[in-house]
């Protein structure tokens, strides 16, 4: 199957259905007029970029925000260990002195 389809670009000549609570409906329209756009934009671009990522295009959890702190948190954690361990490393390393000497600060 194309993996690169365009949404956007391709032929309407299907059609789908659904049922929604009117004010809710209201509240979208307005939100998404506002961004330049229809409810049927918005459900295209919810498409495409499930295409996209071959998935849903954001993150379903009971608890997304805490989802995304622990995912934060992780990736910090990493930048720290992988900081940590160039410490530890001789490439690229220099000494005080040697950096000091470098901008001319020598003592």
């Amino acid at each position: 199957m194309d993996e690169n389809l365009n949404v956007a670009s391709m032929a309407k000549t299907s059609s789908f259905q659904m049922r929604i609570n009117p004010t809710v409906k209201k509240r979208v329209e307005d939100i998404y007029a506002d961004c330049g756009m229809t409810l049927t934009d918005a459900i295209n671009i919810f498409i495409q970029q499930s295409i996209n990522v071959r998935g849903l295009p954001f993150l379903v959890t009971q608890s997304s925000k805490e989802a995304l702190h622990e995912q934060a948190a992780a990736l910090l954690m990493a930048e720290l260990k992988k900081g940590e361990n160039s410490v530890h490393s001789d490439e690229d390393w220099i000494s005080e002195e040697e950096m000091l000497t470098e901008l001319g600060l020598g003592r």
